[in-house]
């Protein structure tokens, strides 16, 4: 079996730990506000549920190590915990260079996402191309990413505001406060569900981006070494050889579908 896992991006002077270090438990959170992918059953609840709770618990299993998957804050947050080495892993993050120097990725990914511009279908605006969104101003949530290429270009050409959080974002669109949302199409189509915004927003085609959802492990993690990583690597690829992260899918869509048409808490 070939081992598939990378280091990124190495800081200056860092080297990655070869010794066997003992790990009795892995930490990993992620963005809670991304459903299908991760969510939480209310806001006062630290527990994440879906498709990739459920690759983070069959990781777990696997490799022989609990995992405690768990909501620390918003995604912004997120990140700031993994950097520091206070949560070993990230559950699902976009490959950029800022992010490599701080996490190493590990392949094959656990899933594929796609980014789309939302705009209100009473105020849509001809989109084909990012030069569209030039002289618009457009909103996501702090510290998101479409990917290294995107970033870059709207970076120096874009007006994108940044917000706390994914329900802020869609709401500002809504009452016309922006001209467009940039976000993942899935988790965005299931917030609007349950914001009662269907009806008023849109996804437009051609999507911006679709990236690869990587399982990531802080470099300032104390688990970080070889013997982790080498296990790790390999459940991911035997997960994903022998369809349990499709499954994984299937499954964590399904269990979204069930809370969300129960829930009425961000109505």
């Amino acid at each position: 079996m070939t081992v598939t896992f990378f280091y990124t991006g190495m800081a200056s002077g860092q080297e990655p730990s070869t010794q066997a270090v003992s790990c009795d438990v892995l930490t990993a959170s992620g963005n809670s506000e991304y459903p299908p992918f991760l969510w939480r059953e209310d806001a006062s609840s630290i527990a994440l549920h879906g498709v990739n709770r459920l690759i983070i618990d069959e990781l777990s299993k696997r490799i022989n190590v609990p995992i405690e998957l768990i909501h620390v804050g918003p995604w912004s947050r997120a990140q700031t915990e993994v950097k520091n080495g206070r949560v070993d892993l990230m559950a699902g993050a976009f490959y950029t260079n800022e992010r490599a120097d701080y996490m190493d990725y590990f392949t094959p990914v656990m899933l594929h996402t796609t980014s789309v511009v939302w705009q209100r279908k009473d105020k849509t605006f001809a989109f084909n191309r990012k030069e569209d969104l030039e002289g618009k101003w457009g909103v996501t949530v702090i510290n998101n990413s479409f990917g290294q290429e995107f970033d870059q270009y709207a970076q120096r050409n874009l007006n994108i505001l940044a917000v706390a959080s994914l329900s802020q974002a869609l709401k500002m669109l809504a009452a016309d406060r922006v001209d467009y949302v940039l976000y993942e199409k899935n988790p965005a189509y299931a917030y609007a569900t349950i914001l009662d915004l269907s009806d008023a927003i849109v996804p437009v085609l051609p999507a911006i981006s679709s990236e690869g959802l990587y399982l990531t492990m802080s470099k300032k993690s104390s688990c970080n070494n070889t013997d982790i990583k080498r296990r790790i690597a390999i459940a991911l690829q035997e997960m994903k050889q022998d369809g349990f992260t499709e499954k994984a899918l299937i499954d964590g869509v399904q269990e979204w579908g069930a809370h969300s048409r129960e829930d009425t808490t961000l109505k």
